[in-house]
């Protein structure tokens, strides 16, 4: 089966937050009674007015007469069937209608428990309520992941959602309501980090992706009730805690975008983590010199708060930025000093598995045997550590770039392209552009050394799509990357020609790198 990754780094025809290689069921699987029969199909939840969005089964009127809620066309005869729907209901039905209404995406029971209970609704009512409310107003769904603990989730559609919402303005009970969403999005962005931290890395991240759109409301200070100097602690909060999201699992642009929104609104010194954060989103968007700056700031912020977990993790990234740079000797000094700053297992941010890989890919080409010492410490860092959980996904795909440099070095070619393919398998399952695109490169350079050039080319054509869709043109690669991107092209022509060679790299950005990792 071909698939393209896209510029935000999922295949295409995969949603929008989607995961790759863990399957992902997201239908409705219900109707809603009496209004619904006006109401019709509202949309998938997490729809922009793509797919059936605005295909409304019955009741629709004339489209010309719509208006766009939520990002989807709805017209006044739904509303009307919204407003009789929500006429019938009892008290307790309303008000957990209207308060339902805060929420962006689909939720589960236990998220209506914690936004939505309160003094005049508490948490011991709240579900014999919503078991009663359920068919009036919401849809089933399910977009449970493999292996997740089955419970229900629903979605309020967008007519049911804009009655709730304007008769929670006019109770005024909106700003509180929405104080709790915001809480709870701080707490659900949290538990999505600690299964990064304890191995369930995958988990996390398709938790965080699920659940991004009422993380997305909640990381801007401006829909905050209180001015948005006061939330915007929240909102930075919420970035920081996703920081795996943003780095290591692609999203780099929109991680950049809400980190400075929020650090922007920010009315004291900003965290030593948020600055740490946005320098490795500097980085990893290619833009190394702007990430210098910010590695200050964050020092200093770490000594002022007294946050020797910080220091630990600009450790890490100064080494990778001169890892970026080409300063090989530098980023392997770097390395080694996260290392002895690092605890185990890190609260917070890349462990020392990465830390380890890193320092691998500084002294693959200078002192291999030293690097050759550090791969093989990797199993004894995940001792005891991850065997309940899982693997620390983002270190192996580093580490297995890191053996095929080695490899390669020792005149071993085809497990040298093993290991680059697993690498790119890695980094293309968690969904890192970045990490991608440089294990593509690897693999290409070495199809060309074991007579493939036109494999190569693929790879390569599939390469510029993904970083000129993801980082734009201006992207600019490591060094090493572009020493040997500019050595494999060279060999590319004199293999290929001009005419040929233009074609593979059509026919490999069509493939696309999904299609091109399953090739051996």
């Amino acid at each position: 089966m071909t698939r393209h990754l896209r510029g935000d780094g999922r295949p295409a025809g995969e949603p929008a937050g989607g995961t790759t290689g863990r399957a992902r069921r997201v239908r409705r699987t219900g109707h809603i009674r009496d209004a619904g029969d006006a109401v019709g199909d509202a949309g998938e939840p997490g729809d922009a007015g793509g797919g059936t969005g605005g295909a409304w089964s019955a009741g629709a009127g004339d489209p010309s007469g719509s208006e766009l809620l939520w990002g989807e066309p709805v017209t006044a005869g739904q509303l009307a069937a919204a407003e009789s729907g929500y006429a019938r209901c009892d008290p307790d039905e309303r008000l957990l209608w209207e308060r339902l209404s805060v929420f962006e995406g689909a939720f589960c029971r236990d998220a209506v428990r914690e936004v939505c209970a309160s003094g005049t609704l508490p948490s011991a009512r709240v579900q014999a309520v919503l078991d009663r409310l359920a068919p009036l107003a919401l849809l089933p769904v399910d977009d449970l992941f493999d292996g997740e603990e089955d419970t229900p989730r629903y979605w309020m559609p967008p007519p049911m959602r804009a009655v709730g919402a304007r008769r929670l303005t006019e109770r005024g009970d909106r700003w509180a309501v929405v104080l709790h969403h915001r809480r709870w999005c701080a707490r659900l962005a949290r538990r999505a980090a600690d299964r990064w931290q304890s191995g369930r890395q995958l988990d996390a991240r398709d938790l965080a992706l699920r659940e991004l759109p009422d993380l997305a409301a909640a990381m801007d200070p401006t829909t905050a009730p209180l001015s948005p100097s006061t939330e915007a602690g929240t909102g930075v909060e919420i970035a920081v805690s996703l920081w795996f999201l943003w780095v290591a699992c692609g999203r780099v642009a929109e991680g950049r975008t809400r980190l400075r929104h929020a650090l922007a609104l920010h009315p004291g010194p900003p965290p030593a983590r948020a600055l740490w954060l946005a320098a490795h989103l500097e980085l990893e968007a290619g833009r190394p010199e702007d990430a210098d700056p910010l590695l200050v700031q964050a020092w200093a912020a770490a000594v002022r708060d007294g946050d020797d977990r910080c220091l630990g993790l600009l450790a890490q990234l100064r080494g990778s930025t001169a890892l970026h740079q080409g300063r090989t000797r530098a980023a392997a000094a770097e390395f080694r000093e996260a290392l002895a700053l690092t605890e185990e297992p890190p609260d917070f941010g890349p462990g020392r598995e990465l830390a380890w890989a890193g320092l691998a890919l500084a002294l693959a080409r200078t002192d291999p045997e030293s690097a050759q010492e550090a791969l093989d410490r990797l199993p004894l860092e995940r001792a005891g550590r991850w065997a309940w959980s899982g693997r620390d996904l983002w270190a192996d795909a580093w580490a297995h770039h890191a053996r095929a440099e080695l490899l390669a070095w020792d005149g071993e070619r085809g497990r040298a392209a093993d290991h680059a393919r697993r690498a790119l398998r890695a980094h293309l399952a968690l969904g890192s552009a970045a990490g991608t695109s440089c294990a593509a490169e690897l693999l290409a350079e070495l199809r060309i050394a074991t007579g493939r050039p036109v494999s190569a080319a693929h790879l390569l054509g599939a390469v510029d799509v993904l970083r000129n869709s993801v980082f734009g043109e201006a992207y600019r690669p490591a060094a090493s990357s572009t020493t040997a991107r500019r050595r494999s092209e060279r060999s590319l022509r004199e293999a290929l020609g001009t005419e040929e060679l233009r074609r593979a790299y059509e026919e490999g950005a069509s493939l696309g790198l999904f299609a091109l990792s399953e090739e051996f």
